[in-house]
This record gives C-alpha cells, sequence and structure tokens, in this order.
C-alpha cells in the first residue's frame, strides 16, 4: 500500500467533513449541549456522559457519508 493513498484518502475525508456536519447538525447540537451540560464549572468531561448523544451523531455521520459516496 502507498503511504501517499493514505494522505489523499484522509485529506478527502477531512474535505467532506463540514458537509456531513451540516447533514447531521441537529445531533451535533445534541451532543454540544450534553458536554457542555456535563462539565460546567469546572467539572471534566467523564467517559460515556454522553454516550448516547455520541452514538447518535455518530450513526448520523456514517449514514451521511454513505449517501454521499453514492
Amino acid at each position: 500500500m502507498s503511504g501517499t493513498n493514505v494522505w489523499t484518502r484522509s485529506r478527502e475525508r477531512m474535505r467532506r467533513f463540514p458537509d456531513l456536519l451540516a447533514q447531521c447538525s441537529t445531533e451535533a447540537a445534541a451532543y454540544g449541549k450534553c458536554v457542555v451540560a456535563t462539565t460546567a464549572g469546572k467539572q471534566e468531561l467523564q467517559k460515556d456522559l454522553c454516550a448516547k448523544e455520541f452514538e447518535a451523531l455518530k450513526a448520523c455521520f456514517v449514514s451521511a457519508a454513505k449517501r454521499g459516496m453514492k
């Protein structure tokens, strides 16, 4: 496998990220609100506090990416 190929694929994924984020704005906002709410004050974010919101955002990204590849 060529190292150049890896970087090309990585750059392409990064170029698509703003469009994917726009398609998943509701899920991204819900995840962001959860993170903000759980880190109020000086409290640190802990694993799995926003797992439900993260999984919804991840599923949306995967779905949007699949739609974009067709």
